[in-house]
C-alpha cells in the first residue's frame, strides 16, 4: 500500500494520492472492484488539477475583491438582473468574445461584480487579469520606455478575459487613446472585456476624447455587449 501511495506522489498524482490513502484508511479499497477504484481516482485527480488551475489563474488575475456570482445580492430594483447573470456565469459571452459594460455611482458594486464574473471564468479555466485602466495605461507607458510595450499588448491580447475598472475617472491624453484603443482592437471579436465605470456610456465618448480614436473604441466596446447599470449600494450580501 506504502507502495503504490509513493509512486503515485513521484509521479505527481496528488489527487489520486490523497484519495488513495483515505480509501486506505477507511479500508473501502476491499469494497471497489478495479473498475470503480480506478474510477474513482481519477475523478479525484481531475478535480484536484481543476483546483490548481482554478488558484493558479485566480492569483494570476490580481482581482479586487475576493468575489462569486452566488455572493451577488439580486434586486432588479438596483439594477442587476438575475437571469442576465445567470446567462453570462455560463461563460457563453466568453467564447464568443463579447464584452460587458458596468455603470453605476460609487459604492454600487461594480467592482465586486466584475470581480465575480472574472472568478466565475477562472473557475471555467479561462486566463482573467484586473486592472484599474490608470494602471494599465501607466503599465503602458512604461513598457514603451522599456522597449517592451508589443510584448505586453501581446499578453493582453491573448488573455481571455481582461478587466478594466474605474474607467472615466480622468480624461485621456493622446497617447492614452492610442493605447486603449490597442487594447480594445486587438480584443475585438476575439476575446472579452469588462468595463465597470461611475460615467453613463453616453459620457465615455467625452473622457476618450479625440473624436476618431473615441469612435474606434465605442464602435468595438459598445455595440456587441451586455449593458449592467447598477443602482444603490454594494452588491456584496448582507451577512
Amino acid at each position: 500500500m506504502k507502495q503504490i501511495e509513493s509512486q503515485l506522489n513521484h509521479l505527481r498524482l496528488h489527487g489520486m494520492s490523497n484519495t488513495w490513502q483515505a480509501l486506505v484508511e477507511t479500508r473501502r479499497h476491499h469494497e471497489l472492484s478495479l473498475t470503480e477504484g480506478l474510477e474513482l481516482l481519477l475523478q479525484a485527480e481531475e478535480q484536484e488539477r481543476s483546483n490548481k488551475r482554478f488558484e493558479r489563474l485566480q492569483k494570476a488575475a490580481r482581482f479586487r475583491y475576493q468575489a462569486s456570482v452566488e455572493e451577488l445580492h439580486y434586486d432588479a430594483s438596483r439594477g442587476i438582473d438575475k437571469s442576465l447573470i445567470s446567462a453570462l456565469a455560463t461563460g457563453d459571452y466568453l467564447a464568443k468574445g463579447e464584452s460587458v459594460l458596468i455603470t453605476g455611482a460609487t459604492g454600487c458594486g461594480k467592482s465586486f461584480l466584475a470581480s465575480a464574473l472574472g472568478h466565475q471564468a477562472c473557475a471555467q479555466g479561462y486566463r482573467v487579469i484586473y486592472y484599474n485602466i490608470q494602471k494599465i495605461l501607466l503599465k503602458a507607458k512604461m513598457c514603451r520606455v522599456e522597449g517592451t510595450i508589443l510584448k505586453f499588448f501581446d499578453s493582453i491580447a491573448k488573455t481571455d478575459l481582461l478587466i478594466l475598472d474605474d474607467f472615466g475617472l480622468t480624461h485621456l491624453d493622446q497617447q492614452q487613446q492610442l493605447d486603449l484603443m490597442e487594447l480594445v482592437e486587438d480584443r475585438h471579436g476575439r476575446a472579452s472585456t469588462v468595463v465597470a465605470s461611475q460615467l453613463p456610456v453616453s459620457n465615455w465618448y467625452d473622457v476618450i476624447g479625440e473624436e476618431t480614436i473615441a469612435d474606434a473604441i465605442l464602435d468595438r466596446l459598445v455595440h456587441v455587449s451586455y449593458r449592467i447599470e447598477l443602482k444603490g449600494e454594494s452588491l456584496r450580501k448582507k451577512r
